[in-house]
């Protein structure tokens, strides 16, 4: 076997290459924009470079063929509550269905994460946030959802046959939208509704700094220090929010305050592998002319959900059912879409779960990160719970 550091715009191109021969075939498959793969090795647009490193291979047989590809990273800002020492992570992981060549590529990434002083490894997962690449998907082999992780069933084999241990699961939930919710969602809405301190509108894009502010807000109150998520600042959202305002619709991401204060948020886009699915990786010149006629000749018709969180003190009050009903308003009455799937949410956060399931959803897809700590005398926890 051939393994080569990918150092060149050539190798580049055979490292995405990789993901489509290994998928090839399957109808579900959706090859994924090649700019949303590479931006995560760009030094200029990846922000994690300020606190980490990556490398990257691919492998060839002896006679020239792909074979595989991974890659490793080190991020200072990469922790997880009660890791005895630095972890490092690995991801972009593609291989034929052989054991040993597997074998090869983790070795590989172990090797070079163990010079670095890491104790474990994680993965696969992404060099950077959690809402893209993360995981490997052991179940719900449907089309997988934009930036998410989509792969050969036999690659759980491979992860377990190395001898990696589930880290945690992560599951999506969907329904139907003209699904009638349960009976306790519309009377804990009303009981929330009789305060007029509440109200919960939805984001404009002529207001995203606003609401980008109030992002920032709840999300450092709801989820930064959980489960290893770090503390968002203001540039970060104003550049999603950016980023995502050409595909916006403003109708199906809500917020809620208290006295004009941010308690809640509910983050959902459309659902962008529907349009992406037609241009094969390309977003070049040509891509996103072609991107533009699908965007405004083919109707999409499923929406996804990002990010859904509530700030402590308001927990358990009533914040989200209320939420909830309030853009169901909007979103059911106009019939706006007729598929919802709610993004990964990872075992270590049951309360999340839990909401997903009362909503009368069901469990779509499984990812799974896994954990290999490399001296075996350590003991092996899973991710704690939030």
């Amino acid at each position: 076997m051939q393994l080569i550091e990918v150092t060149t715009a050539q190798h580049e191109k055979e490292f995405l290459k990789v993901n489509v021969l290994m998928n090839q075939g399957d109808p579900n498959y959706i090859q994924p924009l090649d700019k949303d793969v590479l931006q995560v090795f760009d030094k200029e647009k990846n922000k994690a470079y300020r606190f980490g490193e990556t490398i990257r291979w691919i492998l060839k047989d002896d006679q020239g063929k792909l074979i595989g590809r991974i890659a490793a990273f080190v991020n200072k800002k990469y922790k997880t509550k009660g890791d005895e020492g630095p972890v490092g992570g690995f991801g972009f992981f593609e291989c034929i269905d052989d054991q040993p060549t597997a074998n090869f590529l983790f070795d590989t990434a172990r090797k070079w994460l163990e010079a670095k002083g890491m104790y474990a490894m994680d993965g696969p997962i992404n060099f950077g946030e959690r809402d893209r690449w993360w995981g490997v998907q052991v179940g719900g082999f449907q089309e997988p959802l934009y930036c998410m992780n989509y792969n050969p069933k036999y690659y759980q084999k491979l992860f377990e046959g190395y001898g990696f241990k589930v880290f945690f699961n992560q599951y999506c939930y969907a329904l139907k939208v003209k699904d009638k919710l349960q009976t306790k969602f519309y009377t804990r809405h009303d009981e929330v509704a009789k305060n007029p301190d509440i109200k919960a509108v939805h984001i404009r894009k002529d207001q995203l700094e606003k609401f980008a502010h109030d992002f920032v807000a709840v999300y450092n109150k709801a989820w930064a220090g959980h489960g290893g998520l770090k503390t968002m600042d203001f540039r970060l959202v104003i550049g999603m929010f950016n980023a995502m305002k050409p595909v916006m619709d403003e109708r199906i991401s809500w917020f809620t305050y208290y006295k004009d204060e941010p308690i809640a948020v509910w983050l959902n886009i459309v659902d962008l592998n529907q349009w992406f699915k037609h241009l094969h990786g390309r977003f070049d010149w040509w891509g996103k002319l072609k991107f533009a006629w699908i965007k405004k000749t083919m109707k999409n018709k499923k929406f996804n959900g990002i990010i859904f969180g509530v700030v402590p003190e308001w927990q358990g009050k009533g914040i989200d059912s209320y939420m909830i009903m309030e853009a169901a308003k909007i979103i059911q009455d106009q019939h706006l879409y007729e598929d919802y799937e709610l993004q990964w949410i990872g075992d270590f956060n049951p309360k999340m779960m839990n909401v997903a399931s009362s909503l009368g959803t069901d469990i779509t897809r499984h990812l799974i990160t896994y954990r290999m700590i490399f001296d075996p005398a350590k003991e092996f926890k899973r991710h704690p719970l939030v």
